[in-house]
């Protein structure tokens, strides 16, 4: 009887371990609260009718390689994620939004409930006279990084803030879209933040 316990839990063990080595991206996540992001958002109350994100803010991950792969248009405020669709609507400009300065300093921060290896995090910003009343596209985008914080393959600390400056030349509404490249598995994580100059 002993022996049949012993080999049950060993089984149980070997399963348990191949589920973790086969979702290892399971490990690693993270979203950004400053300027608070859209599932952060969600998360915390502030806004309703979110879908499982409410739960999970820290799940938006979606293949990496943006803006040359990634998630579809339309898809990218929910990296990809059908079930955290919410992310992608824009909500008729509802999504409260941080009120910043162009031109001026910012703290990107980033909080991590796991932490990865990491290549890089790049921050996109929305063009002047981008359609905030449509889903987030790249052509929405201006197409390069306002900032570009190489890491090298290190883990982040449990939280991380990035300093930058916001581009000048904007007003009225924008979104931040903040991707952490993860640096050994195919996929990085996104999140959506609304702001207003």
């Amino acid at each position: 009887m002993r022996k049949r316990a012993l080999s049950a839990a060993v089984v149980g063990l070997a399963v348990a371990g191949s589920a973790v080595l086969a979702t290892g991206s399971a490990t690693s996540h993270g979203y950004t609260d400053s300027p608070i992001s859209r599932q952060k958002l969600c998360s915390n109350g502030t806004v309703k009718n979110c879908g499982s994100i409410q739960w999970e803010p820290q799940s938006v991950e979606g293949l990496k390689g943006f803006p040359a792969a990634g998630p579809a248009d339309g898809r990218i405020c929910a990296g990809g994620n059908s079930q955290f669709a919410q992310l992608d609507d824009p909500r008729a400009g509802a999504w409260p939004a941080t009120k910043v300065t162009g031109g001026q300093g910012y703290s990107f921060r980033w909080q991590f409930t796991a932490r990865h290896a990491t290549s890089d995090f790049r921050y996109y910003i929305t063009k002047q006279g981008w359609d905030p009343n449509r889903p987030l596209t790249r052509a929405s985008l201006d197409p390069q990084p306002f900032l570009n914080v190489p890491y090298g393959g290190k883990q982040p600390p449990a939280t991380l803030t990035h300093q930058g400056t916001i581009p000048a030349g904007k007003s009225g509404r924008h979104v931040v879209l903040a991707v952490w490249n993860v640096a050994d598995t195919p996929n990085a994580f996104y999140a959506c933040s609304d702001v207003q100059f």
